[in-house]
């Protein structure tokens, strides 16, 4: 009966190439890439919009990231208000602020 199985089926199978840490060195390199291009840029504008954020003070025009334009007319511990009309003042949390505005900005608007 050993002659119906054919020499290539009953050759033993290749033994499995080494990779060695190639895998390891891999994923430690795809960490890297990952925290130049995502991590490290998102850290950096946190870090900004922190600065940016404790430095608000009366009279700087301000956008926030709702898309309200005005002048802030107080500055409390977390919110601020804003003058986005004559005689309409809102409140606002210091951090929806996205810019401040160079002086006159909203003159032109």
């Amino acid at each position: 009966m050993n002659f119906l199985v054919s020499d290539a089926l009953a050759a033993p199978a290749p033994a499995p190439a080494d990779l060695g840490g190639l895998p390891l060195l891999f994923l430690i390199g795809m960490f890297v890439i990952m925290y130049f291009f995502m991590i490290r840029p998102q850290v950096k504008r946190q870090k900004e919009h922190k600065k940016l954020v404790e430095a608000l003070k009366k009279g700087d025009e301000v956008q926030t990231m709702g898309g309200l334009v005005g002048r802030i007319t107080e500055v409390g511990g977390n919110f601020v208000r804003v003058e986005v009309a004559d005689d309409t003042v809102v409140a606002i949390r210091r951090t929806a602020v996205e810019a401040v505005l160079p002086r006159g900005s909203l003159k032109e608007m």
